[in-house]
């Protein structure tokens, strides 16, 4: 997903180099992250925004990057703090000595923030609890860098922009540059303002019981407009279920996964009917708050059971976007779905630049027919999936022409820009294809999940294709067929525990024989057979891959494995979700129970908010979960796997035009007694109640046939 640099020299070892990075990139695990994108603000965990990337952002550009409030005189002591939703936080902190008379504190400050499209809205509360009046003086300091978030990851030092005092007007200070605006406005205003400091100055007077309050209010936004909007607050594209399981992590991880996935969303501005445009996910706060081909598509597909207008919306908003003709500088061609867009060119370090449209991923476009495909079958219109298939047989038409580099008819990728992702698939990386040795892997790379993608992609689009009468559904299956022969073939390689397939073919066709969670992607898709799927669930299952905590990326006894490692030993949510539902698809359910349950012993840990990724250090090394310092919390596609593994445990599958709903329990019974209220099928409601006795009550829409076991 992300745009990763790990520089290196001409042997392929990693260095660092503050001339060629501009610094270290920041950390987030011990921050506050409120988001209502394209906005979002970060702070540390006592309120303050001070220091690295903290600040108030929109539009991936900082619009405040200093908020601190403090007491002259007298030491702020934190107390309490944290998320009350997605787009909401409190802090509190006790002024340490003023108007004590006993041990008890007696005046605290209460911090609300309040986040919404472009706008940030800060409360400073201050009640004296006390005996005695007390007096002092209340100083906020406010300022910006107004730096690209490129140069907030990257580490670099952006000199603070001077602040202004507008004339005639009630805003207290304003800062700009080129088409970018912000405003800071204080209610009451305030008694004193340095100009030059950004500081707003109260002289507060608090008698006994008595509180004083003063609400700041920062708005930012782009000349223009943003590039993608946020929706009205009434368009939420999906329902909202209501989870009650005997296992309140569960049901936790859910609340917090739904709520961020709300303030994730965007909307496109070239839909056609702009009182209700499109809408789809952005990939993940801080860094990719913006449209990913792949984080969107693989995020609606998890949220299926919830409803198709995410999908709808993702589809027709990437299909604008599909490739049409052939621009080496941008990797576009003909039938392609996009990787990423931003507002400008993404410079980062001295070898990568992305422009504003970038095509530079292999597995985005198998996965949008597939996300078409499934759509349908959860009761996607069949006139809007008909508009789509156009777009479709181009995406198929690119899978088996352009991707093919070197004719042998694997899917590949290679950077043909020089300044390009050198890794292309989900793993996106500089280091994350390796041998089992340690050694890089050379482009052109064929990866065994796509491989997978694009056989269930071949599959779904012949299954299209023969539904609306359209020509070529049997070339499609046999192409499938084909595929499933030379991955048999090819891919599969054995080391001391014996076969499975390797992660990727590099440029001479030879196998990249690490062990890799890369596995759990090739499960369920159709591309494995039984044997085949029961070696994988085994390995999966496995002490050097699963961690206790979800799947490593890298297997544990890999040269190269780094817990740490972005793609090479770190833990992602969204893979082992995916392993999950593949297991359960294959026939392996209590691996996947198993894979679940780190999940969420995971999710406990970080206050059922599951981040981008974490550590891959396991439960051996202590029974919370770690964090990758730098990862984004919240990430579209970790919040959602909460819906994929609910819908595993459930064995929750649809075929809407076949008129038919499964609901096959399989390791859901963990978690029961469970009632999960207000999914969404076939465009209506869709209840599910599992009890004591694991006996299944399902209340469906009518003219679904409802199979249980």
């Amino acid at each position: 997903m992300d745009s990763t640099v790990k520089p290196q020299d001409t042997n392929g070892a990693v260095t660092v180099s503050p001339s060629t990075t501009g610094g270290l990139q920041p950390f987030l695990h011990d921050t506050v992250v409120t988001l209502h994108a394209p906005s979002l603000v970060i702070s540390r965990a006592d309120g303050q925004l001070s220091a690295g990337a903290d600040g108030f952002y929109h539009g991936d550009r900082r619009a405040l990057s200093r908020l601190t409030v403090m007491a002259e005189g007298i030491a702020l002591a934190p107390v309490h703090g944290g998320l009350r939703g997605a787009d909401r936080a409190g802090f509190r902190a006790i002024l340490r000595g003023l108007g004590e008379v006993t041990a008890d504190p007696a005046v605290a400050l209460h911090r609300r923030r309040a986040t919404a499209d472009g706008r940030l809205e800060e409360v400073f509360e201050v009640t004296n609890s006390g005996s005695e009046q007390v007096r002092f003086r209340l100083t906020v300091r406010a300022g910006t860098d107004l730096a690209t978030m490129e140069q907030v990851k990257s580490g670099q030092e952006v000199e603070e922009a001077p602040p202004e005092v507008p004339a005639g007007e009630t805003i207290a200070l304003s800062w700009s540059a080129d088409d970018f605006e912000v405003r800071l406005a204080a209610e009451p205003a305030p008694d004193a303002i340095q100009v030059p400091s950004g500081e707003l100055s109260y002289d507060i007077d608090l008698k006994p019981a008595t509180s004083w309050s003063v609400t700041l209010t920062c708005t930012a936004g782009y000349v223009d407009g943003d590039q993608f909007p946020a929706p009205l607050q009434d368009q939420l594209p999906w329902r909202v279920p209501a989870l009650r399981s005997a296992d309140r992590r569960l049901d936790q991880w859910l609340q917090q996964s739904l709520a961020d996935l709300d303030r994730l969303r965007l909307t496109d501005r070239q839909s056609p009917a702009p009182d209700r445009p499109d809408q789809f996910l952005a990939a993940g706060a801080p860094w990719f708050l913006t449209l990913f081909g792949r984080d969107a598509i693989l995020a609606a597909r998890m949220l299926l059971p919830l409803g198709t207008d995410l999908a709808a919306g993702t589809l027709r908003t990437l299909a604008r976007r599909q490739g049409a003709v052939t621009d080496p500088a941008t990797e576009e061609q003909p039938g392609k779905i996009l990787h990423e867009v931003r507002r400008d060119t993404l410079q980062l370090a001295d070898r990568l630049s992305l422009p504003p449209v970038y095509y530079g991923t292999v597995d985005a476009t198998p996965l949008w027919i597939t996300l078409l495909h499934d759509a349908w079958r959860w009761g996607l219109a069949p006139a809007e999936v008909e508009e789509l298939l156009p777009h479709a047989e181009a995406a198929l038409a690119w899978m088996r022409d352009a991707a093919d580099v070197g004719g042998d008819g694997f899917l590949k990728y290679v950077d043909q820009t020089g300044h390009g992702l050198s890794n292309q698939g989900w793993k996106d990386s500089d280091d994350s294809i390796r041998y089992r040795d340690g050694r890089r892997a050379h482009a052109p790379i064929a990866l065994c999940e796509v491989q997978a993608y694009a056989y269930e992609a071949a599959r779904a689009g012949a299954a299209l294709l023969r539904a609306f009468g359209r020509p070529g559904a049997d070339g499609w299956e046999d192409w499938a067929d084909q595929l499933a022969v030379r991955f048999r073939e090819r891919f599969w390689v054995r080391d001391e525990k014996g076969p499975f397939p390797a992660v990727a073919l590099d440029g001479d066709g030879r196998p990249v024989d690490s062990v890799t969670s890369g596995f759990g992607h090739l499960l369920g898709t159709g591309l494995l057979n039984a044997e085949e799927s029961a070696l994988l669930a085994a390995r999966l299952t496995g002490p050097d891959l699963d961690a206790g905590h979800g799947l490593r990326t890298l297997s544990s006894d890999a040269v190269g494995y780094n817990p740490y490692g972005y793609h090479v030993g770190s833990i992602w949510p969204h893979d082992t979700a995916i392993a999950v539902h593949g297991l359960v698809r294959a026939g392996f359910p209590d691996a996947a129970a198993s894979l679940a349950d780190g999940l969420l012993a995971a999710s406990a840990a970080f206050d059922a908010r599951l981040p981008e990724l974490f550590a891959g250090h396991g439960t051996g090394a202590g029974t919370a979960a770690a964090p990758y310092p730098a990862s984004c919390r919240p990430q579209a596609w970790a919040a959602a796997s909460s819906v994929l593994v609910l819908r595993a445990a459930l064995g929750l599958d649809a075929d809407v035009p076949a008129g038919t709903l499964s609901v096959a329990p399989t390791f859901a019974r963990n978690y029961g007694p469970l009632t999960l209220n207000g999914l969404q099928v076939a465009g209506d409601r869709l209840d599910v109640t599992l009890t004591a006795d694991g006996s299944v009550n399902v209340s469906a829409p009518d003219g679904l046939s409802v199979r249980t076991a």
